[in-house]
C-alpha cells in the first residue's frame, strides 16, 4: 500500500482548516485515513505558532516506514528540520507570456524610432546653426534685393494712387 502524508481540509467556506494526516495514496482527500499527525490553519500569522502544529516522532515513523510527503507538507517538515526540502526553480514561470513579449518588441521599436528622430533632429539643427555662420554674406545680398523689390512695390503704390486720384478729378471735372 502507497502511503502519503497530506492535508484533509475541514472547517466551513472560506474558512479553511487542515488536518495533516497519513492516509493511503488512493483514499480521497477527506477521506479515511491512517493516522492524523498535525493540524495546519493558514488563517491564523505565519509567525503564529499554532499555525502548524505537528508530531515530529510519528512524522519521523511515518518517513521511515515510505510515506510520501505532498508538496505542502514538505514545506511543513523542511521548516520543522525533519526532512530536507529542495529548492525548486521554474526559470519559465517568471517568463513573460507571447503578447507580452510582442508588446515589449513595439515598445522597443517606438522607442528606437524616437532616438533615431531626435538624433536626426539634432543634426539639424548643427547643421543650421553652422550654416549661417558660412552663409552670412549670402544672406546680406537677397537683403538688399528685397529692399530694391519693396521699393519697386512701393513707387508702384504710389503711381496708382495718383492714377486714382487724376481719375476722380476727371469725374469731378466733367
Amino acid at each position: 500500500m502507497a502511503v502519503a502524508i497530506r492535508l484533509a481540509r475541514g472547517g466551513a467556506k472560506k474558512r479553511p482548516y487542515y488536518r495533516i494526516v497519513v492516509a493511503d495514496s488512493r483514499a480521497s482527500r477527506d477521506g479515511k485515513y491512517l493516522e492524523q499527525i498535525g493540524t495546519y490553519n493558514p488563517l491564523l500569522a505565519k509567525d503564529d505558532d499554532k499555525r502548524v502544529t505537528l508530531n515530529e516522532d510519528r512524522a519521523k515513523y511515518w518517513l521511515g516506514v515510505g510515506a510520501k510527503p505532498s508538496d505542502r507538507v514538505l514545506r511543513f517538515l523542511d521548516a520543522a528540520g525533519i526532512m530536507e526540502r529542495a529548492a525548486r526553480n521554474n526559470p519559465k514561470k517568471g517568463e513573460p507570456g507571447e503578447a507580452a513579449k510582442e508588446r515589449a518588441e513595439e515598445k522597443a521599436a517606438k522607442e528606437a524610432e524616437a532616438e533615431e528622430a531626435k538624433k536626426a533632429a539634432d543634426e539639424e539643427a548643427k547643421a543650421a546653426s553652422e550654416a549661417p555662420k558660412e552663409e552670412a554674406p549670402a544672406e546680406e545680398a537677397p537683403a538688399e534685393e528685397a529692399a530694391a523689390e519693396e521699393g519697386a512695390a512701393a513707387e508702384a503704390a504710389e503711381t496708382a494712387d495718383e492714377a486714382k486720384e487724376e481719375a476722380s478729378e476727371d469725374k469731378a471735372e466733367g
